[in-house]
């Protein structure tokens, strides 16, 4: 029963200083949220240029990339696209402002706790 208590009090000892190493700080969190968000954002653009390209074949086959409806058709898809885009990268910007000012909540509360403790 002492083995078992002096193991369990070793390893709540230990505990805090595992999380401190294995803690990711809130800058690592942002740059690793920049950086899958310009992967995400390389990655759509060349699905829609995809999009855009089959469209463009799909007419080419059919013998209509001169009709007026197919230029409207792919000027339609390329807009479309934009628009997506577009909102993406608006989302994004929200969520990192979000997570930003989170943060910073984090650190006042931090900083009044560690005076009231003072």
């Amino acid at each position: 029963m002492k083995k078992t208590i002096i193991a369990l009090s070793a390893i709540l000892l230990a505990s805090p200083v595992i999380a401190a190493t294995t803690h990711a700080t809130d800058n690592d969190v942002a740059a690793a949220h920049e950086n899958a968000n310009t992967a995400k954002e390389k990655l759509h653009q060349a699905q829609n240029q995809g999009e855009e390209q089959q469209l463009k074949a799909k007419h080419a086959a059919e013998g209509k990339q001169d009709d007026l409806s197919s230029k409207v058709s792919e000027g339609s898809q390329k807009a479309w696209n934009t628009t997506k885009e577009g909102t993406e990268k608006g989302w994004n910007a929200t969520k990192e402002g979000a997570e930003k000012g989170w943060n910073k909540t984090k650190e006042g509360a931090a900083s009044v706790e560690k005076k009231v403790s003072e």
